[in-house]
């Protein structure tokens, strides 16, 4: 049988841009990206593994605005659904306790990083849910003394 994990990730949001995380050299996935988070211990809410693996792994506080469809995965050796939720920051910087490194990158940059395999649906699922999150509103131009509007 294989082994399964249920494991939390923050995609923290602050200033327009989006906190990715590299995982240290030892490991299957050394150097590999990954939004911060991780395991979900026997009887824990996903929302309470995230806070507490956010203060061990990077000594943050965050808000959750809100959760996004949880994404399974298969590696060849065991499967991964993973929890995610966006998040902001609410007390501290980023602390590299487990991680190597990390950066701020626009969200439409994201895909650039050589990012852990269970990861890349999380992140086409929170591109997906930004562009749902900004409807689409008339242009008001002003020309010749009266407004005209344009739908986009």
């Amino acid at each position: 049988m294989t082994r399964h994990l249920h494991v939390t990730c923050a995609i923290i949001e602050r200033e327009g841009r989006v906190l990715a995380a590299q995982r240290g050299g030892g490991g299957s996935m050394a150097f590999k990206w990954e939004f911060p988070g991780g395991k979900i211990r026997p009887g824990e809410s996903p929302e309470a593994c995230l806070h507490r693996e956010l203060m061990e792994e990077m000594a943050l506080r965050v808000d959750v605005k809100r959760p996004l469809d949880p994404a399974p995965h298969r590696y060849p050796s065991f499967a991964v659904t993973l929890y995610p939720f966006v998040c902001t920051i609410t007390v501290g910087e980023p602390v590299l306790n487990a991680h190597r490194a990390v950066v701020w990158l626009p969200p439409g940059e994201l895909p650039i990083l050589d990012w852990a395999e269970a990861d890349r649906p999380v992140i086409a699922a929170y591109l997906e849910s930004l562009r749902g999150e900004r409807p689409e509103r008339p242009v008001v131009l002003l020309t010749a003394g009266k407004i005209d509007q344009e739908e986009t």
